[in-house]
């Protein structure tokens, strides 16, 4: 597949960095030569330095064969018209762009010729969605739907003396009986393990478990000690993620937005309903104090600063916040903060990554979540055909002829969540939930999951 880039910043390097993993022919295409000489050092690619909008700049980055077209520079109008000179000119089969600004999307523009753009990636509103999930399950790492929410794949970690610490994973079913869940992977020490039978978890391991949505609440009280449901969140910053998160769990729990902006802060009063709208700085320690933050159950930042998130994230954590949620741009930052002061940090990169992969990946695979910093994933596939022209369809789960490292932890079959067991057989129009920890073998995944001809 030969596909294009435009921008090398965050999003675009990263990309760069996962498609070069999976062999595929990327070009990228931005007017920061710094940049585009560090990426070329760094990755077997070629960069080409213009504005990605420009026919004669797409042109020399070999638009008129590429299979796609990749447009995630900082500006929402470059991407969208270097979609339509895609589209115009070189008559490029797919294009994806990312679009920060939601007034586009009110206006339903996308839904033509007019503006030909394939598949539409909002950063904020992915923020937005996966910080509600964590909100909404307190003591979770990460939270990634499938198949519509009916199925939850959760990170948590597990605390020395939790029920099932130090003890077999074959004792799960044993400890709920009532309830099926699968673990997908732990990682120790930022190790992978691949959970068998007789795996034992340990204090501090990151364990990935999927169940059924409805089961998750019951699943996490197993695995870690319970906490107690959220009722208070303080919101840090007010732009587009502030609002739209408070927006999203107004109705569900006592919301308070800290914004420096007394314009803005108007504004916010204007579209929200129920959030308490405050004037100041997060970071003032007065401020927190007189709004009760020993008493807050999640402390959101997530202004487009990522020193002043991660100060008032420590200063609240400090004041007796019990969970801090922390927005953070810079990837360096994010290994160096999280598990310390900070519970957990959010990178708007490796959200949207895993929803550009989505369209990317060969086979029919419908959802895509990037895991520990792109190290893993998880994939949510669907398997077509029938015994003789799939290599999935008609087959227990154990013969399946799964890359290493590689495991299936669900089917969902309809409205039905099924937990993956070794003599379940897979028909056709399952969706199945794999894990992968080695996304160099992504390839072998995506051929288990390619349509036969015939399908078409």
């Amino acid at each position: 597949m030969k596909i294009i880039i435009l921008g090398a910043g965050e999003v675009g390097g990263n990309l760069a960095q996962n498609l070069t993993k999976e062999a595929s022919d990327i070009t990228v295409v931005d007017h920061d030569t710094d940049r585009l000489r560090e990426l070329q050092d760094r990755f077997d690619i070629r960069t080409v330095r213009g504005m990605g909008s420009h026919p004669d700049v797409l042109r020399q980055a070999g638009a008129e064969d590429a299979d796609m077209l990749i447009a995630v520079t900082n500006s929402d109008e470059v991407n969208m018209v270097a979609c339509q000179v895609a589209y115009t000119v070189f008559h490029t089969p797919t294009k994806i762009a990312r679009i920060r600004s939601t007034t586009y999307f009110d206006y339903g523009i996308f839904k033509n010729e007019a503006m030909p753009v394939d598949y539409l990636v909002n950063p904020e509103q992915i923020v937005t969605q996966d910080i509600r999930r964590l909100i909404d399950n307190p003591g979770a790492l990460q939270v990634m739907d499938f198949a519509d929410g009916q199925v939850q794949l959760v990170g948590i970690k597990a605390y020395y003396g939790g029920p099932l610490v130090d003890q077999e994973l074959r004792y799960l079913r044993q400890h709920m009986p009532t309830v099926d869940t699968r673990v997908a992977a732990i990682f120790r020490k930022n190790r992978p393990i691949i959970p068998e039978g007789n795996t034992i978890i340990e204090a501090d391991d990151e364990v990935f478990f999927i169940a059924a949505k409805g089961d998750i609440q019951a699943v996490m009280s197993e695995m870690r000690r319970t906490e107690r449901p959220n009722k208070r969140l303080i919101i840090a910053g007010g732009g587009h993620i502030g609002q739209g998160l408070a927006r999203a769990v107004e109705h569900k729990y006592g919301v308070r937005i800290i914004e420096r902006s007394r314009q803005r802060c108007y504004e916010l009063s204007e579209n929200l309903h129920r959030t308490i709208v405050l004037a100041g700085d997060a970071s003032d320690r007065d401020l927190l104090l007189e709004e009760n933050i020993e008493e807050t159950d999640v402390f959101c930042a997530v202004t487009n600063d990522d020193e002043a998130n991660i100060m008032s994230s420590m200063l609240a954590k400090s004041l007796g916040a019990r969970k801090v949620i922390t927005l953070i741009n810079n990837p360096a930052y994010v290994d160096l903060i999280e598990g310390s002061e900070i519970d957990i940090a959010i990178s708007p990169q490796q959200a949207t990554l895993g929803s550009i992969l989505t369209h990317i990946r060969r086979g029919d695979v419908v959802r895509v979540h990037s895991l520990r910093r792109g190290a893993a994933e998880a994939i949510e596939a669907i398997a077509h055909g029938d015994r003789r022209s799939s290599k999935v369809v008609g087959k227990r789960l154990e013969e399946i002829d799964l890359p290493q490292g590689t495991n299936i932890g669900a089917i969902v079959r309809g409205q039905d969540v099924i937990i993956a067991h070794d003599d379940i057989v897979v028909e056709p129009d399952d969706h199945l939930i794999l894990f992968l920890v080695d996304k160099g073998r992504i390839h072998e995944v995506e051929k288990l999951f390619q349509a036969p001809f015939t399908f078409f």
